[in-house]
């Protein structure tokens, strides 16, 4: 086991077996009142940045015991898992991108679910009418249960780069669980949103909805169960996950999900089985990389398009120079350059190992100016507009070819957390179970929920597409977890929630920290727009009320992103850190989406050497 020297000011403490129960009592306060949610920090020594106040501040405790950023980006990640359960958790998976200071570079793993090796590719087809089964009965259901990838990405961080062993990184989440945290609006809000799904299966209606409703704001929420099922990975390892009782128990809630005896929902059963969860393996993979205004910014590569539309649609703003442009002007270019990144990301970008996708040229300059010329100063071009020929060879202003339309099935629920050290280290790790609540089926005695995160394949079997379900496909995913560089050196780190808006939730958030001339955050702040090649563009109302009648003047049309008071009215849940000159670090988070961030230094001052 690895061991963590962690300096405190009465000595050392060393957390390796037992040791690593300091860390944990230490963090398991008793808790009296919500913890404060601050959206802004600045200070030294590392940083944390996510949607939670619990999650952030077991981050930075880490970090202040002397952990590095891997092993507070585990710690946070495994307390989202309590109290972010509907958002992620060691039932679904994610993308875990590092920048690593003593090499100067940049790595990523690919922890994303993977569809069973007996999974048709026409699961999601109703053999009597030939058509897809509705997508309501298909979230909840054993059908779209993926093989988790999580908790082998968190196995895998912390052997390559981490300190902490998986033990000592989950047991202040163990002790989250096992304490409880304070209900807030929005974990009401979500569950309310869920309790019609969640009351049709029996571990999961216990779990959430006790006596029937969901927890009251201000109350306490403990979860035993998962307490003791991180207590149990922490002692055995990733081994009773992917091959004890759990992995059996796992593919025996997604063959047989346990319905109550009134569910009205049909249930259908899953692929899953045992030796899929045995066989699973988080992929180190070569970050994606564009060079945009001076700056290096490294993405996260297929299975996730988040990388390649990110950094396609960067090099096609590089020719426009929207730092130039007025704000109208500016906004009109982001957006159309956003619907062509889309265009080709439906068209080429799927799992690598299934589909030859031409990352190099989707990623070249060449290609962006090719498609940048597209964009008309002064008129939106209609939508869809077609995919380009990522070939090699370029021409002014190529026209492309037409590319189907499919629909966009991306969950928007997802979460995101940024973490830094004292030693220059920097994590960006955005992870997910996919829909809110994911498939609704919480394992039985285990405290977690399962995914659904094989809905982000397309339902129809088409073979030009390259998301098609195929056994042991990673579906493709829009989860962009970003760091950008200056100079070797890191410059920002952000990601964001929000299914296939997290690449315009991030590309715009570059973009207005970058060339619109805004502090990061503002930048996170600001109200957002969607535009993924669709007629009509996705935007918060606040967009709508501040630039619509200006960008209808260049033919946009936009569509709220959900009703007023729903959690679907906002766009993503941006968590940042931004390194200043003499070594401080901002670290931000959302001010008001989704109830605020937290975002936490380990110093406010420059501690003595």
């Amino acid at each position: 086991m690895k061991k963590l020297v962690a300096a405190l000011s009465a000595g050392a403490l060393v957390l390796s077996g037992a040791s690593s129960t300091a860390l944990s009592t230490a963090v398991a306060r008793p808790q009296v009142k919500a913890p404060d949610r601050t959206p802004t920090a600045i200070g030294y020594g590392g940083a944390v940045s996510s949607v939670d106040p619990d999650a952030t501040n077991i981050g930075l405790d880490v970090l202040r015991r002397g952990g590095n950023a891997v092993d507070a980006a585990v710690a946070t990640a495994a307390a989202l898992g309590v109290t972010e359960p509907y958002s992620a958790g060691v039932g679904g998976g994610g993308y875990f991108v590092y920048y690593n200071a003593k090499k100067h570079k940049v790595y990523t793993i690919d922890g994303r679910e993977t569809a069973p090796a007996t999974m048709p590719s026409n699961a999601f087809m109703d053999p009597k009418t030939g058509q897809p089964y509705p997508f309501a009965q298909l979230v909840t259901s054993g059908v779209s249960i993926g093989v988790p990838g999580t908790l082998a990405t968190w196995d895998s961080a912390l052997k390559q780069w981490g300190s902490l062993s998986l033990g000592g990184a989950l047991q202040p989440a163990a002790a989250l669980a096992e304490r409880g945290f304070v209900v807030d609006p929005t974990f009401r809000l979500q569950t309310l949103e869920n309790k019609d799904r969640f009351a049709q299966v029996v571990p999961t209606a216990k779990l959430f909805l006790p006596n029937g409703d969901a927890p009251q704001v201000g109350s306490l929420f403990k979860n035993p169960d998962l307490a003791a099922t991180y207590k149990l990975l922490g002692q055995q390892g990733p081994s009773a996950f992917y091959r004890g009782p759990l992995a059996g128990e796992m593919a025996a809630a997604a063959k047989n999900p346990p319905k109550t005896p009134g569910a009205t929902l049909p249930f259908f059963p899953g692929y899953l089985q045992a030796s899929d969860l045995a066989a699973y393996k988080a992929i180190d993979r070569k970050p994606t990389k564009v060079r945009y205004d001076g700056l290096d910014v490294y993405g996260m590569p297929p299975s996730s398009s988040g990388g390649s539309t990110v950094g396609e649609a960067l090099n096609i703003l590089q020719p426009q120079h929207i730092d130039r442009m007025s704000t109208t002007q500016a906004l009109h270019t982001y957006l159309e350059a956003s619907a062509l990144a889309f265009a080709d990301r439906g068209a080429y970008v799927g799992d690598p190992a299934y589909v030859d996708v031409p990352l190099k040229e989707l990623l070249s300059k060449g290609f962006g100016a090719e498609r940048s010329c597209l964009i008309d100063p002064k008129h939106a071009a209609t939508k869809p507009v077609p995919a380009g020929s990522p070939d090699g060879k370029y021409s002014r202003c190529g026209k492309g070819s037409a590319v189907e339309q499919r629909p966009d099935t991306e969950g928007r629920s997802t979460t995101h957390l940024v973490a830094a050290d004292k030693w220059g280290n920097v994590v960006s790790y955005t992870l997910t179970i996919e829909q809110t609540g994911g498939s609704g089926i919480t394992v039985p005695g285990r405290g977690f929920l399962l995914n659904n995160e094989l809905t982000d394949f397309s339902a129809v079997p088409d073979p030009k597409d390259p998301n098609i379900i195929e056994a042991g496909k990673r579906p493709r995913s829009s989860m962009s977890p970003t760091i950008v560089l200056r100079g070797n050196k890191p410059y920002l780190a952000l990601g964001s929630p929000g299914g296939s808006t997290i690449i315009t939730t991030v590309l715009q958030t570059l973009t207005n920290r970058l060339d619109r001339g805004m502090t990061l955050p503002a930048a996170i702040a600001a109200p957002r727009a969607s535009q993924r090649n669709t007629a009509s563009v996705t935007a918060e109302q606040a967009f709508i009320d501040k630039y619509g009648a200006a960008l209808g003047k260049y033919g946009h049309t936009f569509t709220p992103a959900g009703a007023p008071g729903s959690s679907a009215a906002e766009i993503g849940a941006v968590a940042a850190l931004e390194f200043l000159p003499g070594g401080a670090i901002l670290a931000a988070a959302e001010p008001a989406r989704r109830g605020g961030g937290a975002a936490g230094v380990a110093f406010t001052l420059k501690p003595p050497r």
